[in-house]
């Protein structure tokens, strides 16, 4: 039996051995690291990489983790974004989650625990909200190929719904 590859983790940060440090936390979790200190390069990786989460500092010189995780947002929206700070601010933290629609908000220095069971819970969250797109699409799908059925086979079989829409099938045909 094949193991499944590593879920992907992009992370952001202008400090180096920030960077470091999570890529040595994250990879004994199992995660696939990938470390930039430019959030312009990030950005620009994320044509070709599919991270599952962005997790980004909030300070940095050329782009705050707010406008980063923003544009990441946009650029790769089925992805878990994480801000990780050293400066903790309300006002920061309710920006982040409000306009970068980010999934957690967590500070410097962090807790490897708590570090790994947020990513696993924020994936455990995505994965959740892809799943429930692909079952809403196949609902939908059904629903069509019903409705196309009763159209084209009307003597088939009789289609009833009860008071909460569940369908009664009927396959008897009257004579």
């Amino acid at each position: 039996m094949t193991q499944p590859d590593p879920r992907i983790v992009l992370a952001v940060d202008d400090e180096e051995n920030i960077l470091r440090a999570l890529k040595r936390s994250l990879t004994r979790e199992g995660f696939k690291v990938i470390t930039f200190t430019h959030p312009a390069e990030a950005l620009e990786a994320l044509k070709q990489l599919k991270p599952d989460v962005v997790l980004s500092d909030h300070l940095m010189p050329d782009m705050t983790g707010l406008e980063f995780l923003k544009a990441v947002r946009n650029r790769a929206p089925d992805t878990c974004r994480i801000m990780l700070t050293g400066h903790a601010e309300m006002q920061t933290a309710i920006d982040a989650i409000n306009q970068g629609e980010i999934y957690r908000f967590l500070l410097k220095p962090w807790d490897d625990a708590e570090l790994a069971v947020t990513l696993t819970l924020g994936l455990e969250r995505l994965d959740l909200e892809c799943e429930n797109r692909r079952l809403a699409s196949l609902v939908r799908m059904q629903q069509l190929r019903l409705g196309q059925l009763e159209r084209e086979h009307p003597a088939l079989f009789r289609v009833d719904r009860d008071d909460q829409g569940t369908i009664l099938i009927d396959a008897t045909t009257s004579t």
